[in-house]
C-alpha cells in the first residue's frame, strides 16, 4: 500500500494537534484544514491548505457547510485499487485523502452546562464532522481515521516506519470511530427526545463511558468492566472521587449504589450500613458520631465488611469508631482532614467523596438487563408523608409512632421484596429481606429484633395478604404497621391489629424491589 500523503484535520478539541500537524508535515504530508484548525495551523507557520481551495466553493452558512462535498467525500470513499473509482476520481479532479483527523463540535459540552438555549444546542449538532468520519472509517480499506488524541502517537509511530499504518491499526480506529460517531447521536437523540417530553419511544439508545476494566464481576470467574453515563450528574456513584483504598469491585458498586441511594433519603445525620444491597443497619442521630454507633448496634455480626454511606462530613471521632472495624467502602459528602489520616492506616479501606444532599434526586430512569434486552422503568422515587397516609385501626399512632412509620417506610423502600423492616428508636432493629413469603420476611426480621422488637413499628414493602404476618407481629409486641393496603382480605389484617391494640396506616404505595 503506498504511503500517506494527505491528510484532513479537523478538530474541536484541539489538544495535540499541532504537534500530530508538525509530524505531518515532516512527513511530507499535505495538510487539508477547515474553520478555527485551519487559523491555528497557520498561525503555527505550517503548510496548510484551506478546505475552499480543494473544492473550489467557499464556506457558506456560517460554517454549517464547508466539507459536505464530492472532492472530499470522492477522496475519501474512492477505493484504491478499484479501476472503475480510479476513473471517477480523474475524471473529476478529485484527489486521495489518506488520513482523517476529526473530532466533533462540543454537544455534550453544550447541553451540560449552565444556562444553554435550545437554540446553541442545535448549532453544536456536527453535520459534516460525521459524515467525514463514517466515509473515511467505511473505507478503513485504504483510509485511516483518528478521533481521539490518545492514538495520535500510535498513527505517527506506525507512519515514520512505513509511511502508512496497518490494516489492523485502521481496523481499530475505523471501530472506534463508529463507537464515537454512535454515542454523539445518542446523546442527540436523547436531548430531543427529552425536549419533546417522549418517555417510551420507538428505539431507545444509550451511551456510556468507561470508567476502568474490574478485576472481575460479581464472581472471579466473570470479566467485568464499569461504564458510567456520559450525561451522569455530580451527586451520582460515577462522580464519586475516590481518596484512598484499592480498586473498586462489581459488588462494591453495586453495593455503594444501594448505600448512597439509602442515605439520600434522609436531611438529620444518617449512617447506612449495606450488605448484598440490602441495609443490614439504618439510623439516624443528633450526631454522625451518634448516627454510626446506633447504625453498629443494629446489626454489629452483619455490618463486619460492609459498605458505610452517610450525609454528613466524616470527623476525626467518628473516623476513629469506624477504624475499629473491618468495613470495605465509606461514603461521604467529605472527609476531615484527621479524619482521612485516621482511616489511612486501613490502607485497603475504600473512602469515596461525594458531595450530595437529600434535596438532589437519584436518576429519573432505571434500567435492568434481561437476556436479549432491557427492561426501562421510572425509578422509585416516591416519598410519602402523615398526611398522605389513612389510618386503617382504632387506634391512632401516637406522634411518637408517626415519626418512627416513616422512618422505617423510608427504609423498607430499600430492601429487596418480600420485605419487612423493623424499627425502633428511628434505628432498624430487624430487617427481612428476599424471601418468597411474607410472613417468612417477618419471622426473620422478629428474630433479629429479638426482645427488641417489643414496642417497635414494622413496614411492609406491600400488603398483607392474610392476617398471619400480623399475628406474627403481635405476638413480638410491634405496636404501630406500615404498609401499602388495598388487599382483598385487608379486613382481616385490620382485625386483627384492632384486637392486638396495634395502630395500623396504610399508604397506598407499593415498594417492591426486585
Amino acid at each position: 500500500m503506498s504511503r500517506v500523503r494527505r491528510a484532513l484535520i479537523s478538530v474541536s478539541d484541539k489538544t495535540g494537534i499541532v504537534e500530530l500537524a508538525k509530524e505531518l508535515v515532516q512527513q511530507e504530508v499535505q495538510i487539508i484544514s477547515t474553520g478555527g484548525t485551519f487559523q491555528l495551523l497557520q498561525q503555527e507557520g505550517l503548510p496548510v491548505t484551506q478546505i475552499s481551495e480543494v473544492t473550489g466553493f467557499p464556506e457558506i452558512l456560517d460554517g454549517r457547510v464547508k466539507t459536505l462535498h464530492p472532492k472530499v467525500h470522492g477522496g475519501l470513499l474512492a477505493v484504491r485499487d478499484k479501476a472503475s473509482h480510479q476513473q471517477a476520481c480523474a475524471e473529476n479532479g478529485i484527489e486521495y485523502i489518506d488520513l482523517v483527523v476529526v473530532n466533533l463540535y462540543p454537544f455534550k459540552a453544550t447541553i451540560t452546562k449552565e444556562g444553554f438555549t435550545y437554540e446553541e444546542a442545535i448549532e453544536n449538532i456536527d453535520i459534516g464532522g460525521p459524515s467525514m468520519l463514517r466515509s473515511a472509517a467505511k473505507n478503513h480499506q485504504d483510509v485511516t481515521v483518528l478521533v481521539d488524541p490518545a492514538d495520535y502517537h500510535v498513527v505517527l509511530e506506525e507512519l515514520s516506519e512505513n509511511g502508512n499504518t496497518t490494516l489492523a491499526t485502521r481496523k481499530r480506529l475505523a471501530a472506534k470511530t463508529f463507537r464515537h460517531t454512535a454515542a454523539y447521536d445518542s446523546l442527540i437523540a436523547h436531548y430531543l427526545t427529552g425536549e419533546m417530553g417522549e418517555t417510551s419511544p420507538e428505539q431507545l439508545t444509550f451511551t456510556y463511558e468507561k470508567v476502568s476494566s474490574l478485576r472481575y464481576g460479581e464472581n472471579p470467574h466473570q470479566q467485568a468492566s464499569y461504564y458510567k453515563d456520559a450525561l451522569a450528574k455530580s451527586d451520582q456513584l460515577v462522580s464519586a472521587k475516590q481518596l484512598q483504598g484499592k480498586e473498586l469491585s462489581y459488588n462494591n458498586i453495586q453495593d455503594a449504589n444501594a448505600a448512597l441511594e439509602i442515605v439520600k433519603e434522609f436531611a438529620e445525620p444518617a449512617v447506612v450500613a449495606v450488605k448484598h444491597m440490602n441495609p443490614c443497619g439504618v439510623a439516624v442521630g443528633e450526631t454522625l458520631l451518634e448516627a454510626y454507633q446506633r447504625t453498629y448496634e443494629a446489626d454489629p455480626v452483619s455490618i463486619f465488611g460492609g459498605i458505610i454511606a452517610t450525609n454528613q462530613t466524616v470527623d476525626a471521632v467518628t473516623a476513629s469508631k469506624m477504624r475499629e472495624i473491618f468495613l470495605e467502602i465509606i461514603i461521604a459528602p467529605s472527609f476531615s482532614e484527621e479524619a482521612q489520616q485516621i482511616l489511612s492506616e486501613k490502607k485497603n479501606l475504600r473512602l469515596l467523596e461525594l458531595p450530595f444532599s437529600s434535596n438532589e434526586s437519584i436518576s429519573t430512569w432505571k434500567t435492568t438487563s434481561i437476556d436479549g434486552g432491557i427492561l426501562v422503568q421510572e425509578q422509585d422515587s416516591e416519598k410519602i408523608t402523615r398526611e398522605m397516609c389513612t389510618v386503617a385501626t382504632d387506634r391512632n399512632p401516637t406522634d411518637a409512632e408517626w415519626d418512627e412509620l416513616l422512618f422505617a417506610w423510608k427504609v423498607v423502600k430499600h430492601v429487596k421484596s418480600n420485605a419487612i423492616v423493623l424499627t425502633k428508636d428511628n434505628r432498624t432493629i430487624g430487617v427481612g429481606a428476599g424471601q418468597m413469603n411474607r410472613v417468612g420476611a417477618a419471622e426473620i426480621a422478629i428474630r433479629q429484633a429479638a426482645d427488641n422488637a417489643n414496642g417497635a413499628v414494622l413496614a411492609s414493602d406491600a400488603f398483607f395478604p392474610m392476617s398471619d404476618t400480623l399475628e406474627k407481629a403481635a405476638a413480638a409486641g410491634i405496636r404501630a404497621i406500615i404498609q401499602p393496603g388495598g388487599s382483598i382480605r385487608d379486613s382481616e389484617s385490620i382485625e386483627a391489629a384492632n384486637k392486638h391494640g396495634i395502630a395500623m396506616v396504610f399508604t397506598g404505595v407499593r415498594h417492591f424491589k426486585h
